[in-house]
């Protein structure tokens, strides 16, 4: 039987409704607390990231430029390019919830 130590899930709810990425999500953290593995977990989506991890790292043009525990990030974020991240993801919620 096949025992991965690390599970590598490359946005594995883009395009997905609600209901399935819920299911998707679910499933993903059944996974890591029955086996005890890893899960590197690589979205755009920053509601979702802050679900499934407890560290974060943000990419920009290939490159780390801010690194630490997920809610940090979303709260005070130390680099200008993630706090537009942050701020841009959170205009859109907002949009999402007017309409």
């Amino acid at each position: 039987a096949c025992r991965p130590r690390l599970l590598i899930a490359d946005e594995p709810t883009t395009a997905l409704d609600v209901t399935v990425q819920a299911d998707v999500l679910a499933l993903l953290e059944r996974l890591v607390a029955e086996r005890g593995m890893a899960l590197l977990f690589v979205s755009h989506d920053l509601a979702v990231v802050s679900r499934m991890a407890q560290r974060a790292l943000v990419l920009r043009q290939g490159r780390v430029v801010e690194e630490g525990p997920i809610a940090r990030l979303l709260a005070a974020p130390q680099d200008p390019y993630t706090a537009e991240l942050v701020r841009s993801a959170r205009q859109l919620d907002a949009a999402l919830e007017v309409s």
